[in-house]
C-alpha cells in the first residue's frame, strides 16, 4: 500500500475527503516528527510509541571494497507498537 492508497482508505472509513485525510496525515507527521526532534516520545495508546533513538558513531565495512568507513553518530526515529495493536495483527 502506498500513500494514496492508504489516504483513500482512511477517507472512506472516516467518512472525510481524500484532501481532508491528506491533510491530517501532513499534520501527524510535523507533529511527530517536531516532538521526535525536540527528545520527546509520542505514546498513542493502543497503537505504540513513537521515539527517536541515539545511534553511536561506529567503524563499517564497505562489502565492495572492504575498506573500512566511519560512520557518524545519528538519532533515528523508532516505532515500538503496543500491545492491543499487535493482538489486533496476530488475529
Amino acid at each position: 500500500m502506498n500513500k494514496q492508497e492508504l489516504l483513500r482508505e482512511v477517507a472512506a472509513k472516516a467518512d472525510l475527503t481524500i484532501k481532508d485525510a491528506g491533510a491530517f496525515f501532513e499534520a501527524f507527521t510535523e507533529v511527530i516528527a517536531k516532538e521526535l526532534k525536540n527528545g520527546e516520545k509520542v505514546t498513542l495508546i493502543g497503537f505504540g510509541t513513537f521515539q527517536a533513538k541515539k545511534r553511536a558513531a561506529r567503524t563499517a565495512i564497505n562489502p565492495k571494497t572492504k575498506a573500512q568507513v566511519k560512520v557518524p553518530a545519528t538519532v533515528v526515529p523508532s516505532l515500538k507498537f503496543g500491545k492491543a495493536f499487535k493482538e489486533k495483527i496476530s488475529k
